[in-house]
């Protein structure tokens, strides 16, 4: 039934099946099979999803939508570049720290690559950078949102796994700022020779000018401040602090940067609503079927088979890793975590391994994922957006992965001190 089960979940999404629909199928088919009342079943499902925790989500998505609309993320990609731009390879750092910035707004990393994109690559073609490179980077750095609180994931996975959203948070920042760090390095390094990208000139511009832009910026800048400051300071919770932000947005993308008017705000309303109704109803099916998991003990077999070749955690350990990767490849960041939170969490309880550790490692798991080959979906993304072949992307993404975030994904996995650090320090977690 179990394997049955996810064969109807992966043939749906193979054959286009909406992804939310893929889940409540999936889940339908569980129901059914297993015998199990639907006045069991329902009611679990519903009381899962009434958590305080769950209203991040829309609000979230919604802040991401009105900073993508009021020009807010056009305002910060702008100041980034007049200070990192002239240097060569420059605007792929550029790329990177946005998508870092971003993404943790928006929670998605199909939202931060078609935002940051659509406002990036024009600019990249002006400069001549090189088609596949630009594909390749921003496909990387896309799903730097993972890792960069308030990171969406994050808040799915202490959903699905029952832990701190904030100290999930926490385990995630260092991995996260090293690996835009080595993202940006290998992009550099990549371009070091290329004579053909124009670097932008000297600015020059004034102290007083340079001013004028940074006071411009600020309002811009002042909004990933609010949220994180709001949420380590203990002020807000993360779900106060989603809140903030969506009311922060609207007054600066109107009367501030002015990309947003009552139509695109109604727009940007109705698209959140949408995005929102797609994860709830996915979120819904998800809960059941990890129910229906842990009603037919697939933890317990899964963990039985990796014994059948080693007891060692460290070898479960690059198992359940091989497994999160290949799960990343054929779903989206968000399907991905919450498919195998449900499953991996008995597991690592039962081999010693802290949840809270294993949340940074789930992070970087499902975008490295998002971006390998063959599947690859946001590299695939990043392509149509970009008008560029794949096989142009690939041979710079592979360097991406290999030079990014394969020793990111071994140093948190193996050394879980750099993930508990901060989780350790602020909340006394052991």
């Amino acid at each position: 039934m179990v394997y049955i089960g996810l064969v109807v979940l992966l043939g749906s999404l193979v054959i286009g099946v909406p992804v939310c629909f893929s889940f409540l199928l999936a889940a339908i088919y569980y129901v059914i099979a297993g015998g199990y009342e639907l006045t069991f079943i329902v009611p679990y499902g519903i009381s899962k999803l009434s958590n305080a925790v769950i209203f991040t989500i829309p609000l979230f998505v919604l802040a991401g939508k009105l900073m993508e609309k009021g020009n807010i993320g056009d305002t910060l990609i702008g100041l980034a570049e007049d200070s990192a731009g002239r240097i060569k390879g420059g605007l792929g750092v550029v790329a990177a720290i946005s998508c870092a910035i971003f993404g943790s707004v928006t929670g998605s990393g199909s939202a931060t690559l078609t935002c940051i994109g659509s406002i990036l690559f024009p600019r990249f073609e002006k400069n001549k950078y090189p088609r596949g490179h630009c594909t390749a980077l921003l496909g990387s750095a896309s799903v730097l949102g993972m890792l960069i609180p308030p990171s969406g994931i994050m808040i799915i996975y202490a959903w699905m796994g029952g832990q701190s959203v904030l100290a999930s948070f926490l385990a995630t920042v260092i991995p996260g700022i090293i690996l835009t760090t080595l993202i940006s390095v290998t992009n550099c390094y990549l371009l070091r020779n290329d004579p053909n990208i124009i670097v932008a000139a000297p600015s020059d511009g004034t102290g007083k000018t340079k001013l004028e832009k940074f006071k411009k910026a600020l309002p811009a800048l002042m909004m990933p401040v609010i949220i994180l400051g709001g949420i380590y300071s203990g002020i807000m919770t993360p779900t106060e602090a989603a809140a903030v932000a969506v009311i922060y947005a609207i007054p600066v993308g109107f009367f501030v940067y002015r990309g947003l008017t009552l139509p695109v705000l109604k727009n940007s309303l109705i698209e959140a609503g949408i995005t929102t109704g797609s994860i709830m109803v996915m979120m819904f099916g998800c809960t059941i079927i990890g129910r229906m998991f842990i009603e037919e003990d697939v933890p317990g077999r899964l963990l039985e088979l990796m014994y059948t070749i080693s007891h060692d955690k460290y070898m479960i350990l690059l198992m359940l890793n091989i497994f999160m990767v290949i799960l990343g490849m054929i779903m989206d960041d968000t399907s991905a975590v919450m498919l195998a939170t449900p499953i991996m969490i008995p597991i690592i309880n039962e081999i010693g391994i802290s949840p809270v550790h294993f949340a940074a490692i789930v992070a970087v798991n499902s975008g490295m994922g998002n971006i390998t080959p063959p599947c690859a979906p946001l590299l695939y993304l990043s392509g149509g957006l970009s008008k560029t072949p794949i096989n142009e992307a690939l041979k710079p993404c592979l360097y991406f992965i290999l030079f990014g975030w394969l020793p990111v994904l071994i140093v948190t996995t193996y050394f879980p001190a750099l993930s508990m650090w901060l989780p350790r320090m602020v909340l006394g977690i052991q």
